[in-house]
């Protein structure tokens, strides 16, 4: 399962973590809970080499603006503290996971 942000923790797990796939979510959001069988699978495929952070976006105001989120679902991939890739809506696995894999060394 992925991991469930809260403001105290973001910051820090960006700074700290090589890889980091922040998902940007709302509990209201029809899309978001589609892509959510697709976050689980990653997780499932990648395991370790990718942390995944569940960011919901109503109760992370902050966050959600300082990374400018216009909408919901929104997945931005951290490189060791650095966004290098995003994107918005629905995302097939294999697309997802082509991505990410991208990056990883």
């Amino acid at each position: 399962m992925p991991v469930k942000g809260t403001k105290k923790t973001f910051g820090e797990i960006l700074r700290t973590e090589d890889l980091v796939l922040v998902d940007f979510t709302a509990e209201w959001c029809g899309p978001c809970k589609m892509l959510k069988p697709v976050i689980d699978e990653l997780k499932s495929d990648l395991g370790e080499k990718l942390m995944i952070l569940k960011l919901d976006v109503d109760k992370n105001p902050e966050a959600s603006a300082a990374y400018n989120i216009q909408g919901v679902p929104t997945l931005i991939l951290f490189k060791k503290g650095k966004s290098v890739w995003r994107n918005s809506g629905l995302l097939p696995l294999n697309l997802l996971k082509s991505n990410i894999e991208r990056f990883m060394n």
